[in-house]
């Protein structure tokens, strides 16, 4: 007789794949097997799947259709079932499947367009936290400003692309209107944070992603100086650090600590 388990993982993996016939045991109200019924709960299982990824998608929908979003998602739904109950997690890693679909090969910048909507999303539901403002650095003594750790916003996320994705995105979200964007522009950064109850889209000047990402992992303001600077020449600390602040990117801070423990 199969363990419990067992038959949970061949009800699972006949779910979402529709060469697998219904696990043996399922009968309709009759008490005979029903594979139509299987078959029609499979579908709907499917089906919900992909709604769900278009709801968190919807620039990727209207940038490639109904059809084709469906055709995708679909690829996507059969081949990485959700991994929680709770279907706000579903999709963490469409934009990576996304850069291996070929039909999609075509439209390059669209996997980056899905890593900005994913950003949104996990910036939505992410845990509230109070900004630090302005006046909240000026205690920090000038001179060591640079040895200053900063934590970043619990809903701060950073988006990078070699294309012009944030404005492909904007347009083809909400009101925006699609137009010719020129895909040799240039790339472009973006800051995903929810300082407040509304999540804010914001393009980074060059250099600002490397900035904030070595804040991220815990490096003080002058590391990640070093580190912006590597990326982009023209980096401006006193522009972008003004900029972070107006956007709620930070919600406190710290000195960095000598060998001995002491502030340094």
């Amino acid at each position: 007789m199969q363990r419990l388990s067992e038959r949970q993982q061949e009800f699972a993996l006949a779910l979402l794949d529709a060469a697998r016939a219904a696990p043996p045991g399922l009968v309709g109200p009759d008490g005979l097997p029903s594979p139509r019924r299987f078959a029609v709960y499979r579908n709907n299982v499917v089906a919900g799947l992909i709604e769900t990824l278009k709801e968190n998608c919807p620039a990727v929908h209207r940038i490639v259709g109904d059809e084709f979003f469906r055709a995708m998602a679909g690829q996507f739904a059969t081949a990485n079932p959700p991994r929680s109950p709770i279907m706000l997690d579903y999709g963490a890693g469409f934009a990576e499947f996304i850069d291996g679909f070929e039909p999609a090969v075509t439209l390059p910048y669209l996997a980056d367009v899905a890593r900005i909507e994913r950003a949104w999303i996990e910036a939505y539901h992410a845990a509230d936290a109070e900004p630090l403002s302005a006046n909240d650095l000026l205690a920090i003594d000038q001179d060591g400003l640079a040895r200053v750790r900063l934590a970043l916003h619990p809903s701060l996320r950073v988006t990078q692309s070699q294309f012009p994705a944030l404005t492909i995105w904007r347009m083809n979200v909400a009101d925006g209107e699609p137009a010719a964007v020129d895909l040799e522009a240039g790339g472009e950064d973006a800051l995903i944070v929810r300082p407040g109850a509304d999540v804010v889209v914001h393009q980074l000047p060059m250099g600002a992603a490397a900035f904030v990402r070595t804040l991220g992992a815990g490096k003080p303001v002058v590391a990640a100086a070093i580190a912006a600077l590597e990326a982009a020449p023209c980096f401006d600390l006193r522009a972008i650090l003004t900029g972070l602040i107006e956007a709620g990117a930070f919600i406190g801070w710290s000195l960095e600590q000598d060998t001995d423990g002491a502030p340094s």
